[in-house]
């Protein structure tokens, strides 16, 4: 379990689950990493504060090491479960359970699943807002969008892909000739998702003394220019042996154009956004940056996916999907030798 916690950047979280963000008290914590104050800021508070709440809970000793683990395991049975319900309610495919079982075992989210991390609430929290977009449930869709954005930053790429299906909708005529919908005021609850970005500035405005504390954490902004990623000599890139990021373009690039005729378009368009973005990534780690694609891919793909031809090669390569977990898990640890400041 020790290398389980050890996982980057997972202790990480642990840090403002502590202290929020207070510089005084972590520099109480006398910490071994050498980073700056300022640098937990790269590390949004919603996943530091689930954290902290569920090490408060009495029963089990969970503390701060064991919540960062549960919270991410718990947030990934919530995933595949409502992945499970979408599929089902939209009538997305003839066989759910095999999507949605697929959808645990692409290799990078494996790992990422089972040590500390915020993708898997991340993923959720995207889902459960695209959801409620198509069900015109605007003040969940917009809750929910408030909350990944307080997760992760790529949350806020929500508003502009609800922004571009509010303007086909509104603006452009559709096809039969009749105009779209008036103007509905239940769209302004989508605001609440550039809210959450707002919030998170604040704490960091109080805590910090700073707004604008997340562009100045160090080097965490990797958006460059397009397939920047292709760059050995950077600090976050580091090698050129990268063609299996070719493949991820390719498949959720693809994923996009399928999803292009979807009747529902928030699909289609915040995978269009998510995707454009990912493009001007510059980090070595895209197939973990890119994982809130990885659902829509298996929507778009999903006779594919549930397909006899896929599942026997599925079976033959599983081993091979955790030896690679269990190769990275072994290497991706981080340099603790003094545990105190996370207990």
């Amino acid at each position: 379990m020790l290398t389980i916690y050890r996982q980057y950047d997972g202790p990480l979280y642990i840090v403002p689950a502590k202290t929020f963000y207070d510089p005084a008290k972590i520099e109480q914590l006398k910490l071994e990493t050498g980073l700056s104050t300022k640098y937990y800021a790269a590390h949004l508070p919603l996943y530091p504060v689930l954290i902290r709440l569920m090490s408060l809970i009495p029963i089990g000793n969970l503390k701060y090491l064991k919540s960062m683990i549960g919270i991410n395991l718990l947030s990934t049975i919530g995933l595949v479960l409502f992945f499970y319900y979408l599929l089902k309610k939209f009538n997305l495919t003839k066989n759910p359970l095999m999507l949605a079982s697929v959808l645990l075992f692409l290799p990078r989210f494996l790992v990422v699943r089972s040590a500390g991390a915020p993708e898997s609430l991340f993923m959720l929290l995207i889902l459960l807002s695209l959801f409620f977009f198509e069900k015109e449930k605007f003040w969940l869709a917009g809750l929910f969008g408030g909350l990944a954005t307080m997760t992760k930053t790529p949350g806020i790429l929500l508003f502009p892909a609800y922004m571009f299906v509010l303007f086909e909708s509104f603006v452009i005529p559709v096809k039969t000739g009749i105009q779209s919908k008036m103007f509905n005021f239940k769209w302004l609850y989508l605001l609440l998702i550039p809210l959450g970005l707002l919030v998170v500035f604040g704490i960091y405005a109080v805590q910090y003394k700073d707004f604008f504390a997340y562009f100045h954490s160090g080097d965490n902004i990797h958006l460059v220019f397009p397939f920047s990623v292709f760059n050995f000599q950077k600090p976050w890139v580091g090698t050129a042996w990268l063609e299996e990021i070719i493949f991820y373009y390719f498949m959720y690039g693809l994923a996009i154009i399928n999803l292009k005729d979807s009747k529902y378009r928030s699909f289609f368009y915040f995978g269009l956004v998510f995707f454009t973005a990912t493009l001007f990534v510059e980090h070595r780690d895209i197939s973990r940056y890119s994982l809130p694609l990885w659902p829509l891919a298996l929507i778009a793909f999903e006779k594919f996916f549930t397909s006899k031809k896929f599942l026997i090669i599925f079976v033959i390569l599983l081993p091979a999907i955790f030896l690679y977990a269990w190769n990275l898990l072994l290497y991706n640890v981080m340099p603790i030798s003094d545990w105190a400041a996370f207990l």
